[in-house]
C-alpha cells in the first residue's frame, strides 16, 4: 500500500511538515519531542488541516490543497492509537474492542484477539488491566474500526522495557497478519530498529 504524504502547516513561528513516499509495512516518523510528529499524524487523520500539500493513501486522495480536497476525519479510514489508551472505563474489554467497529474490515475479531493475545482479557474491566494489556486492547479497537492505515502516536512511552519489548513484536506482525500499514511516531531509534520500520526524520523547514 503506497503512502504518499507531503504536508506543511505553520504553528506559531515555525513550519511543521514532512515529505514521504513509502510502501513498507511500518513507517516511523522520528525526531525529538516538540518537533511536530504528532501534528503531522493529526494532519493525516484529518484532525488538523495542513496549509498546503497532499495526503494520498493507497491511491485515495484524502487531502489536496490545490484541488480543495479535504475528506472529513471520520471518512479517512485511519485507526488511531494514542499515547494514553483512552479505553471506556464503563465497558468491559470485549465491548471496548467492538466500539466503533465497521463491518468485518481487513481484520476480523478473531484475528485481532489471536494476534494481540486478548482471549483471557475479554470479560475484564479496563481498571484491572496492566499498562501493556490496556495498550493491546487500544490497538485492537483501532484495528477493528476497519482502517486502511493505523496511526500510532508514541504508544509505548508509558511502558517499562519488558512490556515494551513484548508489544513491539506484536506491532511488527500487524501489517503481515492484517495487510494494514502503520505510521508510527517515536523519539526512540531503538523502537524503529525493533520494528524494522522505514525511518522518516521530521524536520522544521525554514
Amino acid at each position: 500500500m503506497l503512502i504518499d504524504i507531503d504536508v506543511r502547516r505553520r504553528v506559531g513561528g515555525r513550519i511543521i511538515g514532512v515529505t514521504m513516499r513509502t510502501d513498507t509495512g511500518i513507517s516511523a516518523l522520528f525526531g525529538p519531542s516538540g518537533i511536530g510528529k504528532t501534528t503531522i499524524l493529526h494532519m493525516v487523520a484529518g484532525l488538523i488541516r495542513p496549509d498546503e500539500g497532499h495526503i494520498r493513501i493507497d491511491g485515495t486522495l484524502l487531502f489536496d490543497h490545490r484541488q480543495a480536497i479535504d475528506i472529513p476525519s471520520k471518512l479517512r479510514g485511519c485507526g488511531y492509537v494514542f499515547q494514553d489508551t483512552r479505553l471506556f472505563p464503563h465497558l468491559r474489554v470485549r465491548a471496548n474492542l467492538l466500539y466503533g467497529r465497521r463491518g468485518e474490515g481487513p481484520a476480523s475479531l478473531s484475528t485481532v484477539i489471536d494476534l494481540l493475545g486478548l482471549d483471557g482479557l475479554l470479560d475484564r474491566w479496563p481498571i484491572t488491566l496492566s499498562g501493556g494489556e490496556a495498550q493491546r486492547v487500544a490497538i485492537g479497537r483501532a484495528l477493528l474500526s476497519g482502517p486502511q492505515i493505523l496511526l500510532m502516536d508514541e504508544p509505548l512511552s508509558s511502558l517499562d522495557d519488558r512490556r515494551k519489548a513484548g508489544l513491539l513484536g506484536l506491532i511488527r506482525d500487524i501489517p503481515r497478519r492484517t495487510g494494514i500499514p502503520i505510521l508510527y511516531v517515536t523519539h526512540d531509534a531503538a523502537e524503529i530498529d525493533a520494528l524494522d520500520a522505514t525511518r522518516i526524520d521530521v524536520l522544521n523547514p525554514a
